[in-house]
């Protein structure tokens, strides 16, 4: 390529010299070459927020806060609020009462698997020779996302790997297929944490936690809370027996054996794109799957209690404090789970400032307030102030809520928070924890 390049420029160069030396056509004017305009630098839109914007005085952010942090529908309240760049708490209450965390445990998820993993780390699912004539096993590696919609139709989770890729290897292979197992043996202990109720499959909470799943075990592939299958595992051997012309009525579970011959594999999106759709979603499902691929490059049982030893683990080892962390799941699912607001605060601010520099991605995939995720609907009305300017990650459970993320205050100053409500219902106590994160937004205070 570099030699073609060089002959174009050298016949080019060769029809330019002959071009000047051709009679001149013109009037004979002599023509001034203007000389070339000065460099114009782009002003850009976006520029990031200044180092020397001023740090909330505590007395006065605490003044400020006070009026709103009082509300009764926060019921059983606790936070704490701090600066990004120094770290320095500069307002705290209770921060170190465990609290039931709902959805923000993924935050501590999300963290342990940035800490632990490669961004680009994938999960395998491969197709191998069964022990029987015509036999195959689907080997579940731990990927929830697979799709079995038509090609060209994008499933729930952009960019996941498909069933009919795996029909098109096993056909150019050649292999004759009568029956399919599938090998869900990577994982182990119960599919169901402590603290969730089977109502939650229906209500498109959550699905027996197994280790292959077409659309996060969706009913409806496109629908974010449809109801959830109770076979997730068996639902993508079927599909591909379906894709294979194969009798869904064969599939069966069974184990493969050691060294079995590959026929077909596909790979999940990487990492940081699945940790986007958790936190962005909130999605139960891919948190699971996540604590479990955590667990197995731990070497701990990809199992409800492996993954939260791993988590614990991973972010014990990066220097958090632990102390009082009680985690049943890797999700925030179980109403059993206990996390204390100061080490959210932690976490986050450890994203934001020079500590941690593999969790700053973390900052990117909170939702915005008032436009995306799940703090679309909200700002909506009465805090208004928050829209656009928080990021956070929303917990909600029966009686529990949370919200842990940052915020630019007026000065341009960026403040981390974690803030926890329990004994009250969502709908009474997330506008209260809405207000209390405008109040920050609002609050020069100095």
């Amino acid at each position: 390529m570099i030699l073609t390049l060089c002959a174009v420029f050298v016949v080019i160069l060769a029809v330019t010299t002959a071009a000047l030396v051709l009679p001149s056509v013109s009037d004979g004017a002599e023509t001034a070459i203007e000389p070339p305009p000065d460099t114009v630098l782009p002003d850009p839109a976006i520029t990031p927020f200044p180092e020397s914007a001023p740090m909330p005085n505590a007395a006065g952010l605490a003044a400020a806060l006070a009026q709103v942090v009082d509300d009764p529908a926060l019921g059983t309240f606790t936070g704490t609020v701090a600066d990004a760049q120094t770290g320095q708490v500069l307002w705290s209450q209770n921060p170190d009462t465990p609290m039931t965390p709902a959805s923000t445990t993924k935050v501590l998820t999300a963290a342990a698997a940035m800490l632990a993993l490669p961004a680009d780390h994938r999960v395998t699912t491969r197709v191998v020779q069964g022990s029987g004539e015509g036999n195959i096993v689907l080997i579940a590696g731990g990927d929830p996302t697979l799709t079995a919609l038509p090609v060209g139709t994008g499933g729930f989770y952009p960019g996941a790997a498909r069933i009919d890729d795996l029909v098109e290897q096993i056909r150019r292979s050649g292999t004759v297929v009568r029956s399919i197992a599938v090998d869900t043996s990577i994982y182990s202990g119960d599919t169901m944490a402590q603290g969730w109720f089977p109502a939650d499959i229906a209500a498109g909470s959550i699905t027996p936690i197994e280790p292959i799943m077409l659309d996060g075990g969706r009913s409806d592939p496109l629908v974010d809370e449809s109801p959830r299958s109770t076979t997730p595992a068996l639902d993508a051997g079927r599909a591909l027996a379906a894709g294979l012309g194969v009798d869904p009525a064969v599939v069966t579970t069974g184990k493969a054996a050691d060294g079995a011959d590959q026929i077909a594999s596909v790979e999940s999106a990487p990492l940081r794109n699945r940790l986007q759709q958790m936190i962005y979603r909130s999605d139960n499902v891919l948190a699971e799957a996540v604590g479990r691929e955590l667990s197995l490059e731990m070497n701990t049982a990809a199992s409800f209690s492996g993954a939260v030893a791993a988590i614990g683990q991973t972010l014990y080892s990066a220097g958090f404090d632990m102390a009082g962390l009680l985690l049943e799941d890797a999700s925030g699912l179980s109403v059993d789970g206990k996390i204390p607001a100061r080490l959210l605060d932690q976490v986050l601010t450890s994203a934001a400032g020079t500590e941690q520099p593999a969790l700053r991605p973390m900052l990117d995939y909170l939702p915005v307030a008032g436009a995306t995720g799940t703090l679309t609907d909200r700002y909506a009305s009465g805090n208004r102030t928050g829209a656009g300017w928080v990021r956070a990650k929303t917990g909600t459970l029966s009686a529990a809520s949370a919200l842990a993320g940052y915020v630019v205050d007026v000065d341009g100053r960026i403040l981390t928070f974690a803030l926890m409500s329990n004994d009250r219902p969502p709908d009474v106590s997330r506008p209260a924890l809405d207000a209390v994160a405008s109040t920050l937004r609002l609050c020069g205070c100095q």
